[in-house]
């Protein structure tokens, strides 16, 4: 998704525009058309085909309630516009898919695998692969950051599941051709709905297969506790675990890749690099600020339980409704300047995680790696070019980039100071 600065959306048709269109957010401008529907219509309906269609929420207060109020609005019917229209099958089952008290349940346990003490010990693991990514660019070579940024996310997930490195280039195109299955870049001949459906079978076949040859498992290993979990007193069965870890395995590929691209992209467009990487003790309100301003994950979806009026309209019982959270966080209401990556914004409460019970749950690993991420950048690199074209993700659940070739340069010995620093946690 183009990271735009709106100029006029007096003149921008709400009705022409299609938002669940995967091409309009590859290709057209849709922090424009945000824009003018927090303007002008902040809850409006869209029509797909046949009568099929949802209701859009694009100011950060709405957004925030539908994702919170689980007692009004479900997730358990489907949370992506892939799904609309047919009942996802994961409902109940997947943590991302069920509602409080059950989702609770699920979660808690999970939470354990995610903590700063468990991610700890990953740290250095994330910081060597960081550098053995960013090692062609500090060879002089121009790298492709996009690509590097999705291998790095699979790798962070690899590591936190216990997934051989063996796999993690496989699971990499599998990831990318489950939460972008629009893309020519992973779409099959057959079409979207058998690129998703090949994803999903391998995935899901793939965590069948390490679940039978691994054993043994530690008690912080994710995979480890996902077996052991019970809900109401009963341990979920494979298709639930499997379930789930393929939802682990996509969200850490939604976050981690596309904030440090967006960012990277903003800091050299700007020629901004330069002082965030002279002020590394602006390290964690640039990383919030970089979330903010990426919004990888541009919505979610949900299902209203009963009438509700928001901003006084009415959404049906059943009706869909879609919170862009890429919208949320431009909300001139919230954010003073919404349109400047500003690492040094005080007051910065984005809804790039999510919000309420479904707030990312890996949201500590994400922002581990983000932060040792961008460390690497300013200790070994001064500045950064543009080295070709790039391109983004045909998809309206994923704002990112597919390929972003830039070239670095390095410091100079003199210059390479141990001012940041390196150790997180």
């Amino acid at each position: 998704m183009r990271l735009t600065r709106p100029t006029d959306s007096v003149g921008v048709v709400i009705d022409d525009f299609n938002l669940s269109d995967p091409y309009l957010h590859s290709h057209g401008d849709v922090h424009l058309i945000w824009h003018a529907m927090r303007e002008r219509a902040p809850v409006h309906w869209q029509n797909v085909n046949d009568g099929l269609g949802f209701w859009s929420v694009t100011k950060h207060a709405d957004v925030a309630m539908v994702l919170s109020d689980h007692t009004l609005f479900t997730s358990e019917r489907g949370t992506l516009l892939n799904l609309l229209g047919t009942d996802d099958p994961a409902g109940k089952r997947q943590m991302t898919a069920t509602d409080p008290p059950r989702h609770t349940q699920m979660r808690r346990p999970i939470q354990q695998g995610f903590k700063p003490r468990t991610l700890k010990k990953y740290s250095d693991v994330i910081r060597n692969e960081i550098r053995k990514l960013l090692e062609p660019a500090a060879n002089g070579e121009v790298i492709d950051f996009a690509s590097a940024m999705m291998s790095l996310s699979t790798a962070v997930a690899g590591t936190i599941l216990g997934l051989p490195a063996s796999d993690w280039p496989k699971l990499t195109h599998l990831t990318a051709m489950a939460i972008a299955p629009d893309d020519p870049k992973y779409q099959l001949p057959e079409g979207t709905k058998a690129s998703l459906h090949k994803a999903h079978r391998e995935i899901f076949a793939y965590f069948e297969d390490i679940i039978h040859e691994k054993k043994e498992w530690e008690d912080d290993e994710v995979l480890g506790i996902l077996l052991k979990l019970k809900i109401d007193g009963q341990p979920m069965d494979l298709g639930a675990v499997l379930a789930n870890c393929y939802s682990l395995l996509l969200g850490a590929n939604v976050t981690t890749p596309h904030v440090p691209s967006g960012a990277l992209y903003t800091l050299i467009e700007t020629n901004s690099y330069e002082d965030w990487a002279n002020n590394p003790d602006l390290i964690a309100t640039g990383v919030e600020e970089a979330l903010r301003w990426s919004s990888p994950a541009s919505h979610f979806m949900r299902y209203a339980l009963e009438d509700v009026y928001i901003r006084g309209t009415k959404i049906k019982k059943g009706d869909a409704v879609v919170a862009w959270i890429g919208s949320a966080n431009r909300d001139e209401a919230v954010f003073t300047d919404p349109f400047k990556f500003d690492i040094r914004r005080k007051y910065n409460p984005h809804i790039a995680f999510g919000k309420g019970a479904h707030y990312c749950v890996g949201h500590p690993a994400a922002r581990q790696t983000i932060k040792i991420l961008f460390e690497e950048l300013f200790n070994q690199f001064e500045a950064f070019e543009f080295a070709g074209r790039e391109e983004h993700l045909a998809s309206n659940f994923i704002a990112g980039f597919k390929t972003l070739p830039i070239k670095g340069h390095l410091k100079t010995r003199n210059n390479i100071t141990s001012k940041l620093d390196l150790k997180y946690i």
